[in-house]
């Protein structure tokens, strides 16, 4: 049997050919998935490691500037005991914060979040070991920096160029001393690194003789475990301390559970590939058995057991999973690698390193390709089995039963039932209950709309019969009922393209529903022409409001400066703001009381946080100011509720006048400021703006209109990563239809040949198998974006709560792109089998059996 299964594969090679390929796209994306985490995990190992090969303990504080009490940081007294310690051969204080550099067009280099400023700290010998300098050398001086290779390249700087560099404070010019190159974290995620000299960055960053971090090196022979002992004492209350190992280790295990996660999102999408691919698999060796059915049957009739005939064709199946299986992990290995180059191309710095392929790697994708291939097979080698020695004698095309019919649609029914079932219940409860019941209710919906859509095909395919029949002719005719003759054969090629399309309408349907939700609270809720910001995502320095407050054409301008209160024994989140000029800013609408009165130095409650504390305007209530650890200076004061106003999402629920708590924040949190200028949003009043703030590359001005691209481009490229992943289900499904048809012309040779001699052009013929896909694509469309559509109308009464401004939005216009695509992925899908069934030879084809 072993010999017979081989000789069938290899006679039908061309019929399996799809087969080959989905399973080879979905084991390629496994293995890519696999291969490249598993590299891009030890290129991230090996540089964390490398970078504390000589570092024997870290201490790390919290210490920022922003912070009164002196005794959080390292100071240079505790430096030197440090350095003293028996086997310290030496100690290196660090002290960073963000810093940006302009390009010679004045942009920022880099992407923001990861630009950094940090202290040159060069030992006796003038190096500091954590750079190495490819040209000049470290900055000596104050008005010197030190900038890394790859943002000196970007900003096509040599050293002597002058260099304007950005903190959280107003834009300097400095001079570039050297160039260097890094192991540094921010570097290689896309950032840059700026070197000041140790006395600039402490005032930047911290205050002068303080250190935030301290890298201890070791002398020969020495134990960092004692080191690490000897020096706890001498730190503050609140540090941290860490041998080098210890902190690797960490720092490998924070990759390895990051790239887990990608690792699992990777690996989700690629089952539901394999998913996808289980229905071209299992529709391939249906057909094959109903082709074979006489061979079958004479197999059985000179001695084979049931038994033997369904270990042939499970033989069949394991030879395709195994040869699929091995070209889709070279495949993947290639994406992997693939990957690797486009995350360099994207501006991320990959660490060198070799590429990793591990044992479970390929043992994970040869055996899940070769599962799903023989799992897949199990059923039509159980139908082949069933075959008896008669059916030698008889039609080679023997009909499902009409008892297994009725016990498939009873099945699927009731399971479709109890998913639409869980789908609304889901619905009605809400919140993350009821997302998890939504997700349960979906996986059942799906699996009954897998078992119904046989029984689905004749009603709905129905419906576009007589227009087919009305444009097309005689083709439409012949190719709507060519449709509905096999169900079970129509509804697996088109249950692929629902699973594709169920998920891709869901996500388009939620994500365009949630960008129109966050646009219209953007658009109602913000009055400013204006929003600046800190580009990485810090805060604006206290100089900046002032700058703004100055700038020619401004008529309004209101920081949100972000703060802590404790009110009534509670901490709440508050929004220091500017009085007067906060309601011109943002729309702030009054439930009780009046705005006015924030000048007054009483406070504004916003309604949630007011309903459920009980507070109204006119209450007093006592807030506590001040620095909140230990040893801080705090003070009490009884503030009136002077208004209560709607919940705003650009502020916090509690607002103060920026006046009351400035007398307790040297360093004031200002994420944002907004702007109204007279005349509107124009280029002058921006170029006003960008002189104001000192041409600060760092400093990022939007418009209203940037501020809805913002997020609403955040919802869009998620949306394409996400159309990304679902691309290989996609590809697959197209394989099923286009497997179908190729499969169903062999089948179908006599009938064709017979259609040809009745008159029935070859144009004709194309068209009718061409009519046939389209009208197979468009009902699996169909089912896919009805589904799709209702579980994000599902999912979406569970957010309603929790996002203002929330109404289903259904985007018709993706949807009838969708249903385009669908027929055009017909029409391209039914070109070789097209092909094929017009150049078959007339009498060739009638004497077919």
């Amino acid at each position: 049997m072993f010999r017979t299964a081989l000789r069938n594969v290899l006679a039908h090679k061309a019929r399996l050919l799809m087969t080959v390929l989905a399973v080879m796209l979905g084991v390629a994306f496994v293995s890519g998935t696999l291969v490249f985490t598993d590299t891009l995990g030890n290129a991230y190992r090996n540089q964390s490691a490398k970078s504390y090969d000589n570092v024997a303990v870290v201490v790390t504080t919290y210490a920022s500037q922003k912070d009164t009490n002196q005794k959080d940081a390292i100071d240079t007294r505790t430096l030197e005991k440090i350095r003293g310690l028996d086997g310290v051969a030496g100690a290196t204080g660090r002290v960073s914060g963000f810093a940006g550099v302009a390009d010679q067009d004045g942009k920022l280099i880099g992407n923001g979040w990861s630009n950094t400023g940090a202290n040159f700290a060069p030992g006796k010998d003038g190096k500091d070991s954590a750079y190495t300098f490819t040209d000049g050398s470290g900055p000596e001086r104050d008005s010197q920096i030190a900038l890394d290779e790859d943002s000196a390249d970007k900003g096509k700087y040599r050293v002597g160029d002058t260099v304007r560099v950005a903190t959280n404070g107003p834009a300097k010019d400095y001079t570039l001393s050297g160039v260097f190159t890094t192991e540094d974290g921010a570097v290689n995620a896309g950032g840059s690194l700026v070197l000041f000299d140790t006395s600039v960055a402490q005032k930047l960053y911290l205050r002068p003789g303080h250190f935030k971090d301290v890298t201890i090196a070791a002398a020969a022979g020495a134990s960092d475990q004692k080191i690490l002992d000897a020096v706890r004492p001498l730190l503050p209350k609140d540090a941290q301390v860490q041998t080098g190992k210890e902190l690797a280790d960490e720092q490998a295990r924070e990759i390895e559970q990051g790239l887990s996660n990608l690792n699992t999102m990777l690996l989700a999408f690629a089952a539901i590939a394999l998913f996808v691919g289980i229905f071209l698999i299992a529709n391939t060796f249906t057909m094959l058995v109903a082709q074979r059915t006489r061979e079958l049957a004479l197999m059985r009739a000179v001695g084979a057991s049931r038994r033997q005939v369904k270990r042939s064709v499970m033989l069949e199946a394991l030879v395709v999973g195994t040869l699929a299986s091995v070209i889709g992990f070279v495949l993947g290995i290639g994406l992997a690698t693939g990957l690797r180059s486009a995350m360099t191309s994207f501006g991320a710095k990959v660490p060198a390193g070799p590429l990793v392929i591990s044992p479970t790697a390929i043992i994970a994708a040869l055996t899940v390709g070769v599962l799903v291939t023989v799992l897949a097979a199990w059923l039509p080698a159980r139908r082949a089995a069933k075959i008896p020695p008669v059916a030698a004698m008889g039609s080679a095309h023997l009909p499902a039963t009409t008892k297994s019919l009725v016990v498939r649609n009873s099945i699927g029914s009731v399971i479709m039932l109890a998913g639409t079932a869980a789908i609304f219940a889901g619905a009605a409860t809400g919140k993350d209950d009821g997302r998890m019941m939504i997700g349960g209710g979906a996986f059942l919906a799906l699996i009954g709309i897998i078992v119904l859509i046989p029984l689905l095909s004749r009603p709905v395919i129905a419906l576009a019969r007589p227009l087919l029949h009305r444009v097309f002719g005689v083709s439409g005719k012949l190719a709507g009922q060519n449709a509905v003759r096999n169900p079970r054969r129509t509804g697996a090629t088109a249950s692929a393209l629902s699973i594709g399309l169920t998920l891709v309408t869901g996500l388009t349907v939620i994500g365009v529903t949630l960008g129109q939700a966050i646009d219209k609270t953007t658009t109602d809720n913000i009055r400013a022409d204006y929003m600046v910001t800190m580009a990485g995502g810090g805060g604006l320095d206290k100089s900046a409001l002032t700058a703004l407050e100055k700038a020619k054409g401004v008529s309004a301008v209101s920081p949100q400066q972000a703060t802590s209160l404790e009110i009534k024994n509670e901490f709440h989140s508050v929004s220091a703001v500017t009085p007067g000029d906060v309601e011109k800013v943002l729309a702030l609408k009054t439930v009780s009381g009046s705005l006015s009165t924030l000048a007054k130095g009483q406070i504004a409650v916003a309604e949630k946080t007011a309903k459920s504390k009980g507070w109204k305007a006119g209450d007093t209530l006592p807030v506590k100011f001040g620095d909140h650890s230990e040893g801080g200076r705090t003070e009490t004061k009884n503030l009136t509720v002077g208004a209560v106003y709607q919940d705003n999402e650009f502020l916090s629920p509690v607002l103060v006048s920026k006046s009351l708590v400035a007398p307790f924040e040297a360093k004031p949190y200002i994420p944002e400021v907004w702007v109204k200028m007279d005349g509107g949003a124009s280029e002058a009043n921006e170029q006003a703006l960008v002189d104001a703030l000192g041409d600060n590359p760092a400093m990022s001005i939007k418009d209203r209109q940037d501020i809805r691209n913002m997020f609403g481009g955040m919802i869009n490229t998620m949306l394409n990563i996400m159309y990304g992943l679902l691309a290989m289900a996609l590809i697959i499904a197209v394989l099923g239809v286009i497997n179908t048809l190729a499969m169903s012309v062999f089948e179908r040779q006599q009938e064709i040949g017979m259609l040809r001699a009745i008159g029935l052009d070859r144009r004709k013929v194309k068209r009718m198998i061409r009519l046939e896909a389209v009208v197979i694509s468009l009902f699996g469309a169909v089912i896919g974006i009805g589904l799709g559509s209702f579980l994000a109308w599902a999912l979406g009464e569970t957010l309603k709560s929790e996002i203002p401004e929330y109404t289903l939005v259904v985007p018709w216009d993706r949807i009838g792109i969708f249903l385009l695509l669908a027929g055009v992925v017909g029409v391209l899908a039914a070109m070789w089998p097209a092909r094929s069934a017009a150049k078959l030879n007339m009498l060739t084809a009638i004497k077919t059996e």
